[in-house]
């Protein structure tokens, strides 16, 4: 069932010394001469270009993805594992944050990859078709590495050929706009010839043509948000709106929610119909540490503002509902918070919660683990986990639409309203009725996105694109019963960006310094 996962390097296997002692082509590896000669080498060239996905500075190591939501008003992270700690609390700087480091590194290992192969594999003899396909999933994973690096340090250096020490090692920064041109030609040039699906089920886990064009409308989302669109272009929306319609309307695909929100995320479900493109992990050379995580360590901890903005059951806010009780705050909530979130007073692996299970803020996660209320005694260890990552799924278009629809027109439309009770609907919520003005619908979306996706990382992201993080990041972080751990600060005027890595700039002169930093 697990697919594109093989380890891949470029010293494979030592073949002995043979017998011609004046043979001076080592023979023991591959070279960048020997290596592009086959279709089965090619083949294991695409496979490194995806499995940089899981390298600790994209989507994988022990929880990269999981721990960023820790930079966020959901989640706190006691021992700023991974460096988000600091960016959570807005003293990151150039040098110590570990993701502000690895995930520079591991993007250009990425394009890197992607570059030799799109420059190689021309002269390879192999099939035709899936030499272009090949291309088409090498192109999308290099756009999806440079949407990376414009999306957290803005412009970056733009390199399209093969790596090249020589001639790279001190190139400056291109615009972001040069950047996200170029993403968005590369997701263009994918989606002409990636497949709707593949037939063979170790394909399962590659590129396609959905993929590639949720993630095109991913980037235009964000260049239309209030971060980059600062003179609010009606049209940049449209442009989003239309892109994430393009993958609702795809034929052939299959994409739906699927039906049970807490079983989306276990491994007996994953590469479902709701997932568009994951991180595929298999254990115990390839997996994550996101079950340990959850279970023990406790380094991305749910706080108190994220339970207060669930709404309760009856579709009301926690202020309104008749349904709060403040003695019993988790009581009556929507269904999403029970499925994601352990508490006390909650059932987790057989026992009754107490704070002391989780210290940090009484909160523990459920979601992307195998554990939940039932007595489970497989203590999954350290890189064994297997659950994939879903980087795009059905309802992150769902409410992408949601959202771009809503601010390209005057007025909330029923398409979006649909998209939006689709989501609401498979939780278990009260639909939103129609009605509603441009202003509160944005609110209820942006809600919305926050609950569904609560624990996936993608929040962080979500609250830099609205300009909302300089009011929602400062403020207090606040355990189960509202007691302060720490308070945090953003700096508005600098933190939307991440600094350049001081050890990159060590190596390059010529890359200059976002602002603040």
């Amino acid at each position: 069932m697990k697919k594109i996962i093989c380890v891949f390097t470029l010293s494979l296997f030592m073949a002995g010394c043979g017998n011609d002692m004046l043979n001076v082509q080592p023979n023991d590896r591959y070279t960048e001469e020997t290596f592009w000669t086959s279709e089965s080498n090619a083949t294991m060239g695409l496979t490194g270009c995806y499995a940089v996905l899981r390298n600790a500075g994209i989507f994988g190591g022990t929880a990269t993805p999981l721990w960023e939501e820790t930079a966020t008003p959901n989640a706190y992270n006691y021992d700023n594992s991974g460096g988000w700690n600091v960016i959570g609390a807005g003293t990151q700087t150039a040098s110590n944050s570990a993701i502000i480091t690895s995930r520079w590194d591991d993007a250009y290992r990425g394009v890197g990859r992607c570059n030799s192969l799109l420059a190689k594999i021309d002269a390879v003899s192999m099939d035709a078709a899936l030499k272009n396909r090949m291309k088409g999933e090498a192109t999308f994973l290099r756009a999806l590495y440079y949407s990376t690096l414009a999306n957290y340090y803005g412009g970056v250096p733009l390199i399209l050929d093969q790596p090249d020490p020589a001639a790279q090692s001190e190139l400056p920064r291109n615009s972001r706009e040069e950047v996200v041109q170029q993403v968005l030609k590369d997701l263009d040039a994918a989606i002409a010839v990636l497949p709707v699906k593949y037939s063979a089920a170790t394909d399962i886990g590659r590129a396609t043509k959905g993929a590639a064009l949720a993630l095109k409308a991913k980037v235009l989302l964000f260049e239309a948000s209030p971060l980059i669109n600062t003179s609010g272009d009606a049209a940049k929306w449209k442009l989003a709106a239309d892109a994430a319609k393009a993958v609702m309307d795809l034929p052939g695909t299959g994409y739906a929610l699927f039906p049970n929100y807490r079983g989306l995320f276990l491994p007996a479900n994953e590469n479902s119909s709701e997932s568009i493109f994951d991180v595929q992990f298999m254990a115990p050379q390839l997996g994550s540490s996101f079950d340990l995580i959850g279970r023990q360590y406790n380094t991305n901890a749910p706080v108190r503002d994220l339970v207060n903005a669930y709404l309760m059951k009856d579709g009301l806010p926690q202020s309104q509902s008749p349904l709060y009780d403040p003695a019993s705050p988790h009581d009556n909530r929507d269904p999403r918070m029970y499925q994601t979130i352990v508490y006390p007073g909650d059932m987790f692996q057989g026992q009754l919660v107490t704070p002391a299970r989780f210290v940090v803020t009484g909160y523990g996660t459920k979601k992307y683990t195998i554990y939940d209320k039932e007595a489970n005694s497989n203590n999954v260890q350290e890189s064994r986990s297997e659950i994939n990552y879903m980087l795009i799924r059905y309802a992150d278009i769902l409410l992408m639409y949601s959202e771009a629809q809503n601010e390209a027109l005057a007025a909330p439309d029923a398409s979006l309203l649909d998209a939006v009770n689709k989501i609401r609907a498979r939780a278990g919520m009260p639909l939103v009725a129609a009605g509603k003005t441009k202003a509160e619908m944005r609110e209820i979306i942006r809600l919305e996105r926050r609950i569904e996706f609560a624990g996936e990382g993608l929040y962080y992201t979500d609250i830099r694109r609205w300009k909302t993080a300089e009011v929602v990041l400062n403020a207090p972080v606040l355990t189960y019963d509202a007691k302060p751990i720490m308070s945090r600060t953003f700096n508005a005027q600098r933190d939307y960006w991440w600094p350049i890595p001081d050890v990159q700039r060590d190596r390059n002169p010529k890359l200059d310094q976002n602002i603040g930093y």
